[in-house]
């Protein structure tokens, strides 16, 4: 035993998973081998399996039969999560393109270290499997694709092989109900469209991903943002009472793995909220694009595989899970499909025809759910490792969203801080960061900033972190906010 009254593998183990808190080891990584480990320490062999076995206990490592000890992803947040927002909720304009237009164009440059857009590195897309794809091929095959239009309905392969992927996730869906789009927001554009008019109230849940505030204010209409809870989401009591008293046209929702929160609405409560918009005529525009990226055994319900009057219009795409390039989404528009049909005709006619053959063709063979278990495996150790890296850099009062899936983290700071001037001062770094500003209608969320968890982790990545920590401790200090966390504390 050692002097602390611990046995000896106890404290070994005491000692890894600091190591893991700190970032030494990464979330997926390996440990070093027993006899590694016995040659450099000193210790028997016994000891440390025996440590490692306590760390298993603990949730930090697991085991993997012949191959040894891993590191394993965080199964709680390191730091508290934020607080709920409670500001009264009540229809506004929303005027955010014009700040929005130049945070994307930071968020879109090869230049910069992408912190803040919500994309996975390419290092995890199967880039050369959908080359290989593509150079298959024939003449004919890609004459007809450059030649001629694909239906405006859609791809038909593309389109048979996505009525099959949503078999569970949609109720009773068949190829002629989907509608391919150019992505999810043109998705979401069409079907917002075709269920309100100018002038009209949508509600959404606060904070918002910024593109459907754009939206709403491209298309003249107002927004109702109801605040949601971190960890649980959308509350239909809430939702009941807000729309009880406004008039509202239609509801604009990302209930699996919401963006930026991150948050999911639990089976229960999607079925006691698409009640209530039953109740009053209210369509669902629901935005599922990160349902497939879920880090646990099971994935979320979803509004459309409770959907029976055709109410819900559900939207996707492979810009999150296969390549954003391929411009590959598509809709279940329910009971507004002609309506849908009608409006993407008199506006694109059709969609890329050998992108979305490449998709098809992806997905017939299999390796499209081969490669999503292996994508949420990697996405799930890279939350795991910025969470970690945040809590250490980071102020100790950081307040941030532990995701259950998708590829984001909403961090909440200090209400003196405006993350706006964090923004401008990482660009100067090339590190690219999302305010929480344009997330909302208002200004409640300008202390908050939402941050990238699909990058594949390395030093790069590492020091970008570190950087934006030093320069929201900065700030604190400017603001005279104390205590705060010194640079590479360990916790």
């Amino acid at each position: 035993m050692t002097a602390s009254g611990n046995f000896r593998y106890v404290a070994l183990a005491d000692e890894i998973q600091e190591n893991i808190m700190t970032g030494q080891f990464r979330p997926g990584e390996k440990l070093p081998s027993l006899r590694k480990l016995h040659n450099q320490l000193g210790l028997s062999v016994s000891t440390i399996h025996q440590a490692y076995i306590e760390l298993e206990k603990r949730g930090r490592v697991e085991a993997r039969e012949k191959s040894g000890f891993y590191v394993r992803a965080l199964l709680k947040n390191p730091l508290p999560s934020p607080r709920k927002d409670q500001e009264k909720a009540a229809p506004s304009r929303v005027k955010i393109n014009a700040l929005a237009e130049t945070i994307l164009s930071d968020l879109q440059s090869e230049n910069m270290l992408q912190l803040g857009a919500a994309v996975a590195s390419r290092e995890f897309m199967p880039v050369k499997q959908l080359s290989r794809i593509m150079k298959s091929m024939s003449v004919d095959e890609l004459g007809t694709s450059i030649a001629t239009y694909d239906p405006c309905i859609g791809n038909t392969d593309l389109r048979h092989a996505l009525a099959k992927q949503m078999l569970g996730n949609a109720c009773k869906v068949f190829p002629d109900d989907i509608i391919t789009t150019n992505g999810c927001l043109e998705a979401v554009s069409l079907c917002l469209r075709a269920v309100a008019d100018p002038g009209d109230t949508i509600l959404v849940e606060s904070p918002v991903f910024h593109c459907f505030l754009q939206l709403i204010e491209d298309l003249n209409m107002y927004v109702l943002e109801l605040p949601g809870c971190p960890d649980q989401g959308m509350d239909p009591d809430a939702f009941e009472a807000i729309v009880s008293s406004n008039d509202i046209k239609a509801c604009l929702l990302n209930t699996n793995f919401q963006n930026p929160l991150g948050s999911v609405l639990s089976p229960e409560g999607k079925k006691a909220v698409l009640k209530i918009a039953n109740s009053r005529g209210l369509p669902i525009i629901e935005d599922d694009i990160y349902g497939d990226l879920y880090y646990g055994d099971k994935r979320p319900a979803t509004f459309k595989s409770m959907d029976t009057s055709g109410s819900v219009l559900y939207c996707s795409s492979f810009s999150k899970t296969l390549a954003p390039g391929l411009r590959a989404g598509w809709t279940i528009p329910g009971k507004y499909r002609e309506k849908v049909i009608r409006l993407k005709l008199n506006t694109q006619l059709s969609c890329p025809g050998i992108s979305h053959r490449v998709a098809a063709r992806f997905m017939e063979t299999g390796a499209y759910d081969r490669h999503l278990r292996r994508l949420r495996n990697q996405v799930k150790n890279q939350a795991s490792a910025l969470a970690i890296a945040i809590s250490n850099h980071f102020p100790k009062d950081t307040r941030l969203t532990f995701p259950r899936g998708g590829m984001m983290i909403w961090i909440e700071l200090n209400k003196a801080i405006d993350t706006m001037t964090i923004y401008q001062r990482a660009r100067t770094h090339n590190v690219s960061i999302m305010p929480g500003r344009i997330c909302s209608s208002s200004d409640r969320y300008n202390h908050c900033l939402r941050l990238n968890c699909g990058i594949k982790w390395g030093p790069e990545l590492e020091k970008g972190v570190a950087l934006l920590g030093r320069l929201i401790r900065d700030a604190y200090r400017e603001k005279g906010i104390q205590p705060e966390a010194s640079e590479g504390k360990k916790r």
